[in-house]
This record gives structure tokens, C-alpha cells and sequence, in this order.
């Protein structure tokens, strides 16, 4: 097994480890090696420490211990996973870099190019400077990431040196424990877990769990000590009835009682809002057998003997969870009626669950055949996914966001029309399965069919689903759907493709905007002189005219003002001339540089005029809406507007709706709605007096006549007793 966890010290809290109880010297690492590794290999590693630790003479840590103690520690939990010599190497150096002048083209002249990549993909970026810990956090651990991609070492080297980190944390003040320990909770555990490394998470979870709430730590530690001592003889009483019955049909077994992780149990609780009394699965019995064919066997046996609780079978043989973790999960009725959880697996099975990704090099010189080689293929997938969002991600703290989405998964499995099976988070809707089918299935969906009836793109999905995805070539996404996607790499495609429509759709709406300031002034954008065009774009630091026009599109600048720096009549400061010419023609289809005011809801056939806003592009206000009058004066960013001969789409519209208050008027009227094909979009209340209500309805309509037709069968209704547009 992986050697991840030490004896307590004494009088540390239960489960938690407290550090190592004697100093590790380098001989003991060198004979641990010795075990697997050849002599000339272990001689690179002893020549590595010596050169470490001549880096690291003088430096001590937090404690007082000498430094390199520090690197021995992380290269013993690397060499408990029987890991290479190159990554023992690595973990010895990994400080070297980030702590002594050392450098990176050091360690490749000494070391080779392998281990200074390994060191340099674990090393903090100490050079740069960032405007927040934050934004440093989020920048480390995106560099991290990438390097993992590239070699998976990386993480398992970063790992190894956050759990001693952990382990030797009451030497820092309280203040950096807790910022240590949050961070741990929420990366570096959820990272182990997505690699399957269960027994390196548990422990992980177990100290960040102390450090950052101690009191609960201790409260629900004792409460645990509690029930351990009364359900002590009923598990033993279960373990040995299921023991005998293996026994009396054949079945090697090895049945082990099984505790649950405290940090695990006060998430359970936290999350369904349970006390401790009524959490079933503290403890659990965990049947090891020797293959698949036999571990539904002993589910049988199983079930025969105590009687399963309907609901809560799982079967993570069929269907593994996405980190490769395999068993059989059932819970029973026990003696006395009380719930017991039992999980079946083969012995390989169990290795892989305990060692994740690292079973690969625990086991791969014939112990365990195979062991690992499923876990390390789906990390390698997940890693996939981490370098797509890497790429489409506007900052590296939209990336640690979007990282953090992805590391809690709670998985559904959902069917492709065709029988394959998708794995997504809890909660995922139809467009985070056409994301994950592809980018581009995401990118045009239009609806979904959920077990072959049509549902909401938004509609949550449900394990054992069969999704269907359609789609529209001449489709587009929708910003709402950020709303309510789970996935990050939906949330990372969504955003990437609004942001690439966003650019298209704002140079497209500059060209028009620039070619009426330039028509105003009987000129167009290709009789401007290329030279004039070349220096203006050189003064204002922009690449290319697209880039130009994207600024004009977003409102970022004003086309009669970058007309008159064009046609040389003055400088951008100067007073710009009136609108000339006809009003800009709109269709209401432009898409994201294009908004509706919500003040004051402009319709298809209501006069327009519009405002031009830096960074959202142009604002559509109805004409006589008190917004917009005052910019009036303002030539440069006001500018009438008309629709065109056949707008498309559906807009937005706001109606009062003055009733008496009876029982069912809502009902009544969203039916009258819905009547219209109109669509309810929000809806508010204000109760006027015991005998009247005002209802505030936000309708998605076509054009003016379409609202007039849906108020007109509201009037219809006898308890409506006036209704209005809401006209800003």
C-alpha cells in the first residue's frame, strides 16, 4: 500500500498526524529505494541530496528544524508510491529553485532536462509581482496545472510536499494555517480525489479539517468516539455473520470494518443540513474478493443475509466514477433495523481506490497488472479538459474558478442517443451534456430531448437519462445559459464563444456606425486616406482597422469623433459635429453589442434612438424615455435609430396588471399568457390594498401588436381591473 499516513503522535487529536516522530535521514530513504530501485539510480538520488542540502545550508524552517528535512520527508511519501528515481530526484530539489539562487539551467546541466522540468513545474513564480495573494494563488496553481499536463509527476511531487506541509503546520502562526488549510480543502484534496489517490485526500481533508475548524474538528471527532463504542459489538456481530457466509460458499474474502472520513462526515451534514444523529454511513464493512464475477456474487450472498434498503445500490463496476474509483455500494438493514453500508470490490480495485494514478508506478513491475491504468487514462482525459480551459480562460482567476467547478464533481451518468455513457457533476443541465458531447454540439444547441420528450435547455438532468441534443447551424448562445451550467468547460465555452461573437458582432455594428459618420460627411470608410488611417492607428496603439472598428462597435470610441481625426478637421477633443443623415436601421437580431434598455422596454414600432455605452456597445432606449433624453445634448454618444422593415427575434415588454385579489388569479392569467405564445419572463407582486394587487409581468413578444393582442385577452379576464405598459 501507498505509505501515506504515519502513526499519531501522542496526544494529538485521533486521526490526525502530527509529523514524524523521528527525523528521516537520507539513509533511511535510500534503503526504502533499495527495495526497487537499482544501486545506480539510488546513487543519483544520494547525490541529489547532497547537492539539496548544501543549497539549503543555513535555512531552517518554521519549527527550527534544519531545511532539508523538509525535501527528505516529501521524497519518503514519493517513495512510499514506489515512484522513479527522477521523481524522488525532483521532490529532493523541488524548494531549490523558489528558495536558493539555484536555477533552473543549474539543475538541467546537473540533473538532465526530465528533472528540471519536474522542479520547475512545482516551483512558485516568485519572480513576478501580482496585485493580490489571490491573483499569486491563482497564477501558481494555473502554472501548476500546465506542467501537469505536460507530466503528471508534477502533481504527485506537489502533493507529496502538501501533505508534510500539513503535517508539520502548528509550527506557523494561526492566521497562515487557516489560509493554508482553505487552500488546501479546496484544491489540493479535490485534486487527489479527481486522481483517485483516496488515501492521500483522507488525510489531507483529515488535517485541513483540524487546522481550519478545530472546535468542530474535536466536536465531531468525540461525537464519532462515541458512536464507535455503541455500534462497536453490532459491527463485529455483522462482520462475522457475513465472514460465515462467504465462507459456506466458497469465497475468499477479506472483510474489513470501515470509519468515515470526519471532514466527509460535516460536508454530509453541512450539505443536507443533518445533525449527526441521523448520519447512517459513519461506518461501513468493506468486502475485498478477488475479481469482478465474484463481487456480484458477494452481493448476493449479501442481500440473502440482511435485507437492501431500496434506492441505494450503486454500481461503480459497471460504470466507474470519472477518477476510476470502482466498487459496488449497498446499504442494508442491519440487526435492530439500523442502516450499514457495505462496499465490494475486487483487491485490485481496492489498491487503485487507495493509490489513484500512482498505482501505475506502485504496481506496474508486475504486483498489479494493470493496476492504475484505467485511473491514469481518465486523469489523463481530465487533463484534457484543464488544458482547453487553460486556453480559452480570460485570466488566471477565471481559471482557478473554473478548476474549482470542475473538482467537485458529484456524478450523474447520462446516455447519448447511441447508448454511451457521459459522466457530469450533479446538477448538470442539457447544455453542459452538449458541451461535453463537443464545443461546437454546445455552440449551436437549440433544445434538447430528454428520454425523447423535449425539455428546457436548462432542465437538471437525472442518472439514467437519454439526452438528445439539437441543433441549428445558424445558432448562437445564449449569456443567460451562464446562469445555470455546471461544467467548466460549458462555462469556459460559453464565455470563449461570447467572446468571439461579441468581437464580430462589435466590428460589424463600428462598420456601420463609422460608414454613417463618414456618409454624413459625404465620405466613406474606403475613400478615407490609407496613410491617415495607418497613423491613427499607430497614435492609438491599435493592430489593424478591425480592431479600430471592434472599439467603435463596444462604444469604446465615438465614430464621429474618430470620422473627424480621419478626415483631419481637428483633434478628438473638439466638439463633434450633429448627426447627419438618415437614422442607423436596426433589426434587433445584432446580438451582444446590441441591448435593450430595460427602463423602458422598446418594442418593434415604438420610435427608437440610441445610446452608446463603453465596453456594452449601443443601448436601445425608446425615444421619450426620460433616460436617454438627457443625451440628448450629446451628439457624440446619442443617435437616432429605426427599425428595419422586418425585425426578427423576441423582445422584451413590461405590463402592470391592477386585479382584486382572488384565489387562482395568477394561474388565470399566465394561462391567458400563454395563450398569446407569449413567454413570462419575470413577474413581481405589489399588494396596494386587502382588495387589490398589482402584478408586474416581464413578457418576451414579437412587436407592439403582439403585446396589444396578449393585453387585450388580459382585459378579458373579469378581475382585471386595469392594465398598462410600463413605459420607463
Amino acid at each position: 500500500m501507498v505509505d501515506l499516513v504515519t502513526p499519531p503522535q501522542p496526544n494529538a487529536a485521533p486521526g490526525v498526524n502530527r509529523g514524524d516522530s523521528t527525523r528521516f535521514l537520507v539513509s533511511d530513504l535510500c534503503k526504502i529505494l533499495e527495495v526497487y530501485l537499482p544501486p545506480e539510480q539510488v546513487r543519483d538520488v544520494y547525490r541529489t541530496y547532497l547537492f539539496a542540502a548544501e543549497a539549503h545550508i543555513g535555512q531552517n524552517r518554521q519549527s527550527g528544524e534544519p531545511y532539508i528535512f523538509h525535501p527528505l520527508a516529501v521524497a519518503r511519501v514519493m517513495a512510499g508510491m514506489r515512484m522513479d528515481h527522477h521523481s524522488i530526484m525532483a521532490a529532493i530539489l523541488h524548494d531549490v529553485m523558489e528558495d536558493t539562487p539555484v536555477t533552473k539551467d543549474q539543475l538541467r546541466e546537473t540533473f538532465g532536462e526530465e528533472v528540471a522540468e519536474l522542479v520547475d513545474g512545482v516551483s512558485k513564480l516568485t519572480h513576478l509581482k501580482f496585485e493580490s495573494h489571490a491573483e499569486a494563488q491563482a497564477e501558481n496553481i494555473r502554472k501548476m496545472m500546465m506542467a501537469m499536463v505536460r507530466d503528471l509527476r508534477v502533481i504527485l511531487v506537489k502533493l507529496a510536499d502538501r501533505l508534510h506541509n500539513m503535517r508539520t503546520l502548528s509550527a506557523l502562526r494561526p492566521d497562515k494555517r487557516r489560509r493554508i488549510a482553505r487552500e488546501t480543502l479546496e484544491i489540493y484534496a479535490p485534486i487527489a480525489q479527481r486522481l483517485g489517490m483516496n488515501a492521500l485526500r483522507r488525510e489531507l481533508e483529515t488535517l485541513g479539517f483540524a487546522a481550519l475548524y478545530p472546535m468542530r474538528y474535536r466536536v465531531l471527532s468525540n461525537s464519532v468516539e462515541r458512536a464507535r463504542g455503541r455500534r462497536k459489538e453490532l459491527m463485529q456481530n455483522v462482520e462475522a455473520a457475513i465472514v460465515r457466509r462467504l465462507e459456506e460458499t466458497g469465497i475468499e474474502a477479506r472483510v474489513v470494518g470501515r470509519e468515515k472520513n470526519l471532514y466527509s462526515l460535516y460536508r454530509k451534514m453541512r450539505g443536507k443540513r443533518m445533525p449527526f444523529s441521523e448520519v447512517f454511513d459513519v461506518f461501513a464493512i468493506r468486502i475485498a474478493v478477488a475479481d469482478i464475477d465474484t463481487c456480484y456474487r458477494a452481493l448476493g450472498i449479501t442481500h440473502n443475509l440482511y435485507k437492501p434498503v431500496a434506492g441505494h445500490f450503486k454500481d461503480y463496476i459497471a460504470i466507474p466514477k470519472a477518477n476510476g474509483y470502482q466498487s459496488l455500494h449497498t446499504i442494508l438493514f442491519g440487526p435492530h433495523g439500523i442502516p450499514i453500508e457495505v462496499q465490494i470490490r475486487s483487491d485490485e480495485m481496492d489498491r487503485v481506490a487507495e493509490s489513484g494514478i500512482a498505482a501505475h508506478w506502485l504496481y506496474k513491475a508486475g504486483e498489479g497488472g494493470n493496476a492504475g491504468a484505467g485511473t491514469q487514462a481518465r486523469a489523463r482525459e481530465w487533463l484534457k479538459g484543464i488544458l482547453e480551459m487553460q486556453q480559452r480562460a480570460g485570466s488566471s482567476l477565471e481559471f482557478l474558478e473554473n478548476v474549482k467547478v470542475d473538482l467537485f464533481p458529484d456524478e450523474v451518468y447520462i446516455f447519448t442517443p447511441k447508448g454511451a455513457i457521459m459522466e457530469l457533476p450533479r446538477g448538470a443541465t442539457a447544455v453542459d451534456f452538449a458541451y461535453a458531447v463537443h464545443s461546437d454540439v454546445g455552440n449551436t444547441c437549440v433544445a434538447a430531448k430528454i428520454d425523447r420528450h423535449l425539455a428546457p435547455l436548462s432542465s437538471p438532468l437525472e442518472s439514467g437519462q437519454t439526452v438528445e441534443i439539437i441543433t441549428s447551424p445558424t445558432a448562437r448562445p445564449n449569456p443567460a445559459w451562464l446562469n445555470f451550467v455546471v461544467t467548466a468547460k460549458a462555462r469556459t465555452g460559453l464565455r470563449h464563444r461570447l467572446k468571439s461573437l461579441q468581437g464580430d458582432e462589435a466590428i460589424a455594428l463600428g462598420r456601420r456606425l463609422l460608414d454613417k459618420a463618414l456618409s454624413a460627411a459625404g465620405q466613406t470608410l474606403e475613400s478615407v486616406d490609407t496613410g491617415r488611417l495607418a497613423d491613427l492607428l499607430t497614435t492609438w496603439g491599435l493592430t489593424d482597422l478591425n480592431a479600430l472598428l471592434n472599439d467603435v462597435g463596444l462604444g469604446n470610441r465615438l465614430a464621429p469623433l474618430v470620422t473627424r481625426r480621419l478626415l483631419g478637421e481637428g483633434e478628438e477633443g473638439d466638439t463633434p459635429q450633429t448627426h447627419g443623415g438618415k437614422p442607423l436601421v436596426i433589426r434587433g437580431s445584432e446580438g451582444l453589442v446590441l441591448t435593450f434598455a430595460k427602463c423602458c422596454y422598446p418594442l418593434p414600432g415604438d420610435p427608437i434612438a440610441g445610446v452608446l455605452s463603453a465596453g456594452r456597445g449601443l443601448v436601445v432606449h425608446r425615444e421619450t424615455c426620460r433616460n436617454v433624453l438627457e443625451f440628448r445634448a450629446k451628439p457624440d454618444r446619442w443617435m437616432p435609430l429605426q427599425w428595419s422593415d422586418e425585425p426578427s427575434g423576441e423582445f422584451a415588454a413590461a405590463i402592470r396588471v391592477m386585479v382584486s385579489n382572488q384565489r387562482g388569479m395568477l394561474a388565470q392569467i399566465a394561462a391567458r399568457i400563454a395563450e398569446t405564445d407569449s413567454n413570462i419572463e419575470n413577474v413581481s407582486f405589489e399588494e396596494r390594498d386587502s382588495m387589490l394587487t398589482t402584478m408586474t409581468f416581464v413578457l418576451s413578444v414579437r412587436d407592439r401588436r403582439h403585446l396589444a393582442r396578449v393585453m387585450r385577452r388580459l382585459r378579458a379576464v373579469p378581475a382585471v381591473n386595469k392594465i398598462t405598459r410600463v413605459r420607463g
